[in-house]
């Protein structure tokens, strides 16, 4: 599998550091508002990443982050008048139910940064005792940039106009502020009754030495990925590689870092301003599901910028539809068939499979392997209709569409049978279209539909499908 490395500008193949096993530490949100179809993309990306290193076989442990303190998330407290662990279980919760949403696979751990205060402390303590940061005159705690010559080196940065001396002291900033960074920030009446103890005295530590500390807790001083959005490469993830190195010894702290590009909206850049500001939720409020919107977010290749239009949505309401019903097509012409794990893909099957594994292995080139698999889809259309398809070939490309699946993640695929209430308004809208009441005969298509049923009328009797709410 070849993947992009930002470190290094260059392509490389992924050899993890235990063979077999991949570690990976994910951005996660920061928990002090619902997150938007911006935040959405680099989740995307990378549940499309894990599900690809385990499509070839490599076991994945995931840690991604919850900022539950921050700049952010202690103004929201202090305003809404409640403690910071009110202010953000909300939104924490919201997050969780998203994820299941878009149907993004479950990391193995979601370490909040409220929880791993020590593990912060002690980070910071080695930064101090190796020379790399020093206590300022307010118990704020910065690290010393200039004592680190590879500052600089994930971001490109020129380091030719960096002040000594110069400090920074909140969470986030652009690339203008090359200076020392907080790793732990003293009280002041800002922060409300929001503070730790520490040796420096009371405060709360740096936004960036939470991901430091965390990713090394669980995953160990040196691992294999690391990913985010670009907007992440500097000033979070430079600060990362440098406190990490610094306190440890280690070099490198992360083998592979990875990276997804912007989202834009409407070609433009996303803003509530201009009104096309979009969480989860508001998309779900317009009628579109979960995964309409994850089609869309993996339509682009993770390294470009992805523009997101309601037009887009539709068309992938159109695209979904093509392979729910060439599965279902498939899935009617096995009929009570047995498995046959000895059976060929046909030809045209088996090319798209391969089409497919070689994009996908080739930096995650989700464009090339939608292309492959809608490919297979047209020609197996064609073979279907000319009776070219039997019996077994058809499990064995329902199972080769599912694995497919398993990293995509999109195809409609359930067991759940109708209960007798669902059956019961099949019946009832039969009985209305025998006696032409086609009024009443589309008020319980609706009505199934709410219940997550789309309802077909075929020449052998109505068909149900289960649908995505």
């Amino acid at each position: 599998m070849i993947i992009y490395n930002t470190i290094t500008r260059k392509r490389e193949a992924l050899v993890p550091l235990e063979e077999g096993h991949v570690k990976m530490y994910t951005c996660g949100p920061t928990v002090y508002d619902y997150a938007h179809i911006g935040n959405f993309r680099a989740y995307m990306f990378e549940d499309i990443l894990r599900r690809q290193l385990e499509f070839v076989g490599l076991e994945v442990t995931q840690v991604m982050n919850l900022t539950d303190v921050d700049d952010k998330t202690i103004r929201g407290a202090i305003q809404a008048g409640v403690s910071l662990g009110e202010f953000t279980e909300p939104y924490k919760d919201a997050f969780f139910a998203d994820l299941k949403t878009l149907n993004i696979e479950p990391a193995e751990l979601y370490p909040a940064a409220t929880e791993h205060i020590g593990e912060m402390i002690e980070l910071i303590e080695r930064l101090i005792d190796r020379g790399h940061a020093y206590v300022s005159d307010d118990g704020s705690v910065y690290y010393n940039v200039g004592g680190f010559p590879e500052y600089g080196r994930l971001a490109r940065l020129d380091m030719s106009g960096l002040q000594a001396g110069a400090r920074v002291a909140h969470d986030e900033y652009d690339k203008e502020n090359v200076s020392d960074f907080a790793v732990w920030k003293a009280w002041d009446e800002e922060d409300g009754t929001i503070a730790w103890d520490s040796p420096w005295g009371r405060g709360r530590p740096g936004w960036h030495t939470e991901c430091s500390a965390m990713s090394m807790k669980y995953l160990g001083e040196r691992f294999d990925l690391h990913t985010g959005g670009v907007d992440n490469i500097f000033p979070h993830h430079e600060n990362e590689i440098a406190q990490s190195e610094c306190a440890t010894g280690s070099k490198p702290f992360v083998k592979y870092w990875m990276h997804c590009g912007y989202l834009i909206v409407d070609g433009t850049k996303m803003s509530k301003s201009l009104g096309n500001f979009y969480t989860l939720r508001d998309l779900i409020e317009k009628g579109y599901s979960g995964r309409e919107i994850r089609y869309v977010l993996m339509s682009a290749h993770y390294r470009q910028s992805l523009n997101f239009t309601f037009t887009a949505l539709d068309a992938a309401r159109s695209s979904l539809a093509r392979l729910d019903d060439f599965r279902d097509r498939l899935t009617e012409l096995a009929g009570a068939a047995a498995g046959n794990g000895g059976t060929r893909l046909p030809d045209w099957a088996e090319r798209g499979a391969t089409r497919f594994r070689e994009a996908m292995n080739d930096d995650l080139n989700t464009p090339e392997a939608l292309g492959a698999l809608f490919e297979m889809v047209h020609e197996g259309n064609r073979a279907m209709d000319a009776a070219g398809v039997s019996k077994q070939q058809s499990l064995a490309i329902i199972r080769e569409l599912d694995a497919m699946d398993g990293v995509l993640g999109v195809l409609n695929v359930t067991d759940e049978a109708p209960d007798d209430k669902v059956l019961a308004l099949v019946d009832a809208r039969t009985v209305a279209r025998q006696n032409k009441e086609w009024a009443e005969s589309d008020r319980i298509r609706d009505e199934l539909a709410s219940v997550g049923w789309e309802v077909r009328d075929t020449p052998d009797g109505p068909k149900l499908k289960k649908i995505a709410l």
